[in-house]
């Protein structure tokens, strides 16, 4: 089992002083040789990759937080946290690097063991490292506390020193007794001097003295000494705004004393960070990662301690989910469940997901679903990011509760089809509640996300859902603006609308196939959205296009049969025709979808749109697309004829040397021919006769066709000469060879005397591909080659219809079983 007490995770500060997640491992501690000495490592919990590889420095300030955290600084401008999933290996760490460090591990920070550098002893050559006796609290002071502050911003171990100065005997607590005193008293000087001071000591980045400042009784002090900029020409009233018109709302009784203080003392310091602090100079950047950091877990630990608290989780449950609750008050209660789903951003994975979970356990769906229908817009807004961030984490729960739902509840009732509805009828001119659930729905039909584990039917039962139950309402406003053959409004708000709708429907055809192809051919919806090629609004238009380029892509035949009956190309091609080749992205997008149907040679697309639009497209003549998509067109068609021709010659025909591709043997060569190493050179072929012991013994055929060619051609040249020398046709009955007794004399074209060879003294027919040869000869001399074996008659001549059943019955073609017995026989 996995040791979750060295389980952390790893934070880094960023340029915006906030902390980044940089991943969940497991730390451990120790010698690394290419550091030399005792570092922090930190591995990925998934894949055991090095997260981090930090060395224990002697003079690295380490800070211990809220006995979970472990913060500290990789350079000047790198600031690290590790936070532990359990306190016990949070102190195991920080023994170690107290250790390393020589320090009592009982301490929150640890300091500097080594003495100072060369560069430092020089400097303070009189003064070798003492600690910094701080001026006493007095107004006349203030300026020389105020030189002494700022000297020690820049050099690292003067201002740790600086910090435990500050930290002893109530330091901080006695000067703002005398900014009281200044401020009643008028001083404006002094109350400068106590504004870079205290600017200053934020600007220290030490956890400890936050601890002081931000607690509940000097926290205010320490807001009004920042009120007095020397640069502002009045004094701000930060004071004036947190307590009279910050009020804090008890939504919910919290009987948990230390939670509220958390909540308040939060929401002060981040005030302090977001409006009272100037924004810092380059120098100073990442001068308050401390402050970042104390706010961030500060959140953490809010969550913790709420989430804890049943009795205030169900409070806040039954009166979301109660219909009979007021808006008012549902308002007040679902802006607190926004900031409590905010903070708990900060949380690790793991305990994000149970903090999710016991969301969903008390309900926050059917909340939800009572929440986003209400009128007030602040309470909608906060119902939507809830909601997104519910469905982020875990879409399988919003799924799992929809498909409960859709065997009890109505359409109207549905979920998912409250989530719709709001987006169809969002009332803000920007769109923004429309543009947050539009993503929400994505996420939860994405089919990649989905289980499909093998109890599990989600993908198929809620897509199924989705588009019995739902997809009708979420196409309703494309389809009422789509009846006529232009969109029947064409306002701003109406058209964002339509193009939400226009990238849910083709984020649908690229991830869903049997479903939406079912609803598109069934509705025919692509005809309606094409009818948007003719908005005004050049957006729109490109979105319809979009979704056609979608269809397209898949080069599915039943979409492109649809699109072919339908005439679909007709509004493109209306629409590239009025933008009269201006350059601009919608011509280049039809342009595009045009090239994408040449270079995929989608046939059946390129006859369609040259049959019906070449005319027009004819006129295009600054691009080669639509000249190359005619020159396709016309190669197609020239194939088409080629092969239209093939299949009226017997099969055995098209299986010649002329072939496109010899090495595709048709059917009946296989039948016929062995394979070559069963017959030796020189040995007669078999009598045709005898062809059933041929089909017997092999099905294979060598098809080097090039070299039988040349054959062919001596055979040929062998049979002129010889009928050259005979000068009489052969009668029927000589031209019918026995099988079994063959007299060399019979026939000089007897194809199965073994003296009879060629020139080259290889026997003429001395293996089986002589057949192929000698009927192709023949084909390539003339028809009336075939003459060598007469039909019934004494004529040399042939008719030309019985010249293809001579030379079928000559190889024991499928015609042999004809009744038409005057044909003659090879024998």
């Amino acid at each position: 089992m996995t040791d979750t007490r060295r389980r952390v995770k790893l934070y880094a500060l960023n340029s915006e002083r906030q902390w980044d997640d940089r991943g969940t491992g497991h730390v451990s501690s120790s010698y690394v040789d290419r550091l030399k000495g005792i570092s922090l490592l930190v591995r990925a919990e998934t894949d055991s990759s090095l997260l981090l590889e930090s060395k224990i420095q002697p003079d690295t300030a380490y800070q211990k937080q809220q006995d979970t955290l472990i913060v500290w600084s990789e350079g000047d401008n790198f600031d690290l946290a590790l936070s532990f999933q359990e306190k016990a290996g949070c102190d195991e760490i920080w023994e170690k690097i107290c250790s390393v460090q020589g320090k009592d591990p009982s301490v929150d920070i640890t300091q500097d063991v080594v003495e100072e550098s060369e560069d430092e002893r020089f400097d303070d050559v009189a003064d070798p490292a003492p600690p910094i006796e701080l001026p006493p609290p007095e107004a006349a002071r203030l300026e020389e506390l105020q030189d002494l502050v700022a000297s020690c911003l820049t050099v690292p171990l003067r201002r740790e020193k600086l910090s435990l100065a500050l930290e002893q005997e109530f330091y901080i607590k006695k000067l703002l007794e005398v900014f009281r005193s200044a401020e009643k008293d008028g001083d404006k000087k002094a109350l400068q001097h106590l504004y870079h001071i205290f600017r200053s000591m934020f600007l220290l980045n030490k956890n400890a003295l936050f601890e002081i400042m931000f607690s509940d009784e000097l926290i205010f002090e320490v807001v009004g000494c920042l009120e007095h900029d020397p640069a502002a020409l009045v004094p701000k009233k930060h004071r004036e705004y947190l307590k009279t018109r910050a009020k804090f709302r008890q939504v919910l009784p919290i009987a948990n004393t230390e939670l509220m203080s958390k909540i308040h003392q939060t929401y002060r310091v981040q005030y302090i960070h977001d409006a009272v602090l100037p924004a810092p100079s380059a120098f100073e950047e990442n001068m308050l990662s401390t402050l970042s950091s104390f706010i961030f877990f500060n959140k953490v630990e809010i969550v913790s301690l709420i989430q804890d608290d049943e009795k205030l989780l169900k409070d806040l449950f039954t009166e979301l989910t109660d219909e009979s609750t007021s808006i008012t008050r549902r308002k007040d209660l679902i802006l607190f469940l926004k900031e409590l789903c905010a903070f708990a951003q900060n949380l690790q994975p793991q305990a994000r997901e149970v903090f999710y979970k016991t969301l969903t356990a008390n309900g926050v769906l059917p909340a939800l679903e009572l929440s986003l229908p209400i009128p007030d817009g602040p309470a909608k807004s906060a119902s939507i990011d809830v909601l997104t961030a519910v469905v982020e984490f875990s879409p399988t729960v919003v799924r799992e509760y929809c498909l409960q739902q859709a065997s009890d509840a109505d359409d109207d009732q549905l979920f998912l089809n409250v989530i719709i509805k709001q987006l169809i009828n969002d009332k803000d001119p920007e769109l923004g509640g429309a543009v947050q659930l539009c993503g929400v729905l994505r996420i939860l039909i994405d089919p990649e996300n989905m289980l499909t584990a093998l109890n599990k039917t989600e993908k198929a039962d809620f897509l199924n859902l989705f588009y019995k139950q739902s997809m009708h309402v979420l196409i309703a406003p494309l389809i009422a603006n789509t009846s006529g053959e232009k969109p029947s409004k064409e306002d701003l708000g109406t058209a964002q609308l339509l193009w939400l709708l226009l990238e849910l429907l083709s984020f649908c055809v690229e991830h869903h196939s049997y479903h939406i192809k079912s609803y598109i051919i069934n509705k025919d919806l692509v005809r309606k959205v094409l009818v948007l090629m003719n908005s005004p609004h050049t957006f729109l238009v490109l979105s319809a296009l979009r979704l056609l380029r979608k269809v397209l892509a898949l080069k599915d035949d039943l979409y492109n049969r649809y699109i072919i009956k339908g005439n679909l190309f007709g509004p493109v091609i209306d629409a590239f025709m009025k933008n009269k080749g201006r350059y601009n992205l919608l011509d280049s997008a039809i342009i595009e979808t045009f090239e994408f149907i040449r270079v995929e040679d989608i046939k059946i697309l390129v006859s369609h749109v040259i049959e019906n639009y070449s005319n027009l497209l004819n006129q295009v003549n600054y691009v080669q697309t639509f000249r190359q998509l005619r020159l396709k067109y016309e190669q197609n068609q020239d194939r088409l004829k080629d092969r239209t021709a093939l299949e009226s010659v017997p099969a055995l025909l098209r299986n010649s040397r002329f072939r496109r591709d010899p090495r595709q043997l048709d059917e009946d060569e296989e039948m016929w021919f062995n394979d070559d190493d069963d017959i030796e050179d020189g040995e007669a072929v078999v009598p045709a006769g005898n062809t059933s012991e041929l089909l017997a013994r092999n099905s294979k055929i060598d098809a080097d066709l090039e070299s039988l060619g040349k054959l062919l051609d001596k055979k040929a040249d062998s049979i002129a000469a010889n009928r050259a020398s005979i000068g009489n046709p052969l009668s029927p009955r000589s031209a019918q060879l026995s099988t079994n007794n063959v007299s060399p004399s019979s026939s000089p074209n007897s194809v199965t005397n073994p003296s009879s060879t060629s020139s080259d003294g290889k026997t003429m027919l001395g293996n089986k591909k002589s057949i192929f040869q000698q009927i192709f000869a023949t084909l390539q001399e003339s028809v009336t080659q075939i003459g060598l074996v007469d039909y019934e008659g004494d004529s040399d001549e042939e008719e030309p219809e019985d010249s293809e059943d001579s030379l079928n019955t000559t190889t024991g073609g499928a015609d042999e079983d004809k009744p038409n017995a005057k044909r003659a026989r090879l024998s």
